[in-house]
């Protein structure tokens, strides 16, 4: 059983974008962030349910691959569930539709309480307010011997390298530059001590980092 993370960030760093509009929640920045793994097959399939055999199937594919790859459970941040644009919507499901892609118990940081939900696909989200090693706890107890994935934002991602508490890290370097919004390497320096680290650079221009403790 590892403790996992795959996070997507800029050239210079920034995790999350800062665009957003009422009519674009996502933003164009989000869109140029997350090109080269929204194109894969395997994204398109997992996520997008297109069964077509279309998208890449390359490099960036074998990692969007490992990502859902051996995931017993997930803890994210309240931000990426979306509570941050609906804080008061008592019927916000999160991003994903009725079938979310996870299929796991999923663990939802947040300092408010929200009843949990259970989804189609095997997908359940439960909101908790504990600390990283309390909730890692919990959902290593869920997640029946497989991986735990911290599914971030940064900031919940921090706060668990911070901890110690992560075994591997798989970082993707999209070739875009954003300028703004909250940086993954902030307040983490000498972190690659504690790892051995590798790169890869698929065809996208996207260089892939992994963090192995």
């Amino acid at each position: 059983m590892a403790v996992r993370v795959d996070l997507l960030i800029s050239l210079d760093g920034f995790a999350t974008t800062t665009d957003q509009t009422p009519d674009d929640p996502f933003g164009q920045d989000w869109t140029r962030l997350v090109e080269a793994y929204v194109s894969t097959r395997t994204f398109r399939e997992r996520v997008m349910g297109d069964m077509s055999g279309r998208g890449t199937t390359s490099i960036d594919d074998r990692y969007a691959e490992d990502y859902f790859e051996n995931i017993g459970a997930e803890i994210m941040g309240a931000g990426k569930f979306g509570l941050h644009a609906f804080p008061n919507d008592p019927a916000w499901r999160g991003w994903w539709g009725d079938e979310p892609p996870f299929r796991c118990p999923v663990f939802v940081l947040t300092h408010t309480a929200r009843p949990p939900l259970t989804m189609a696909g095997g997908t359940s989200f439960t909101f908790i307010n504990k600390s990283p090693v309390e909730a890692l706890a919990q959902a290593q107890e869920m997640a029946a011997g497989k991986d735990v994935r911290i599914g971030g934002g940064p900031t919940v991602v921090k706060d668990f390298l911070k901890a110690g508490l992560v075994d591997r890290m798989h970082v993707a370097i999209a070739p875009i530059l954003l300028g703004r919004g909250i940086r993954l390497w902030d307040d983490l320096r000498g972190l690659e001590g504690n790892f051995t680290v590798s790169s890869e650079t698929a065809e996208s221009g996207t260089i892939h980092l992994t963090f192995l403790r």
